[in-house]
């Protein structure tokens, strides 16, 4: 099994370009996907969710930017940690108090 391709995002903004120029050309809505992927040697699929993505980020389509993607991560792992932290301070509190409750000799 081979590793997945990472492209630049300036590729994948230049092929979702060149998929608006493709429509606009042919007068159409939809569709270019195979023509471009197959000038550029990506799979269509590829080309399709760059292009979904590329009209979130560019305000044309509703959806999560990659931006606040990114964000949402950043953010779920300070709350990953936060939580760590919290079970550790909790962990240690218990153990402190069971010292204290303990009988002097």
């Amino acid at each position: 099994m081979s590793t997945p391709k990472r492209f630049p995002p300036e590729m994948k903004d230049r092929a979702c370009r060149l998929v608006v120029d493709w429509r606009r050309e042919r007068q159409r809505s939809n569709g270019g996907f195979k023509e471009v992927a197959e000038q550029l040697g990506v799979h269509p699929e590829s080309l399709r969710s760059w292009f979904k993505q590329w009209q979130i980020d560019s305000g044309q389509a509703p959806g999560t930017t990659t931006a606040e993607q990114r964000r949402i991560g950043e953010l779920e792992a300070k709350v990953r940690e936060l939580e760590r932290s919290n079970a550790i301070l909790r962990s240690a509190s218990a153990f402190f108090a069971a010292e204290l409750d303990r009988p002097r000799r």
